[in-house]
């Protein structure tokens, strides 16, 4: 089966949210290094270093895309993949409010994507690569629920159902 590719579009929120952090996490060592001590301490090095890295590790993780390939879903990172074998999806659905109410397990809440372990009601705990929650698509699998937001998600829903067991 060929490759199917989607586009992992920002919402307006994800783009000032990202904006805002980017710039402060800049910020932060700028103003820090106007404050220099003739000799640095090992804190102030790593109070320096920290935003960038946070920066810079927040990049890595950022959702690109998506492509429906040999049975898997593939989140599309910073030069890197997340592979998702599809041989077990139950179903995938598109919803709109699927993350409405979400708190944040573990991951990131908004530089570049909304991505890690998430919990709400509607779906209990799950994971998400997800970069506008207007677009969401609910993979739900036997063992745990996936969240993804591509650029048409009736078309991803459409493709992936193909792959239901």
């Amino acid at each position: 089966m060929p490759s199917a590719v989607f586009q992992a579009p920002w919402s307006r929120q994800l783009k000032i949210i990202s904006t805002i952090s980017a710039a402060l996490l800049l910020a932060i060592p700028l103003f820090l290094m106007t404050k220099a001590p003739p000799t640095p301490s090992l804190l102030f090095s790593i109070a320096l270093a920290l935003p960038p890295a946070i920066l810079l590790l927040g990049a890595l993780f950022m959702v690109r895309g998506y492509v429906i390939q040999n049975n898997s879903l593939l989140v599309l990172r910073l030069g890197w993949k997340t592979r998702i074998p599809l041989q077990d999806l139950n179903k995938a659905s598109a919803d709109p409010s699927a993350m409405q109410g979400s708190v944040r397990i573990f991951g990131n809440s908004g530089l570049f994507g909304y991505t890690g372990l998430f919990q709400n009601e509607k779906l209990g705990r799950y994971r998400a690569f997800a970069t506008d929650h207007d677009k969401a698509v609910v993979l739900n699998f036997p063992t745990k629920t996936l969240v993804i937001t591509p650029d048409r998600p009736e078309r991803m829903v459409e493709m992936l159902n193909r792959h239901t067991s």
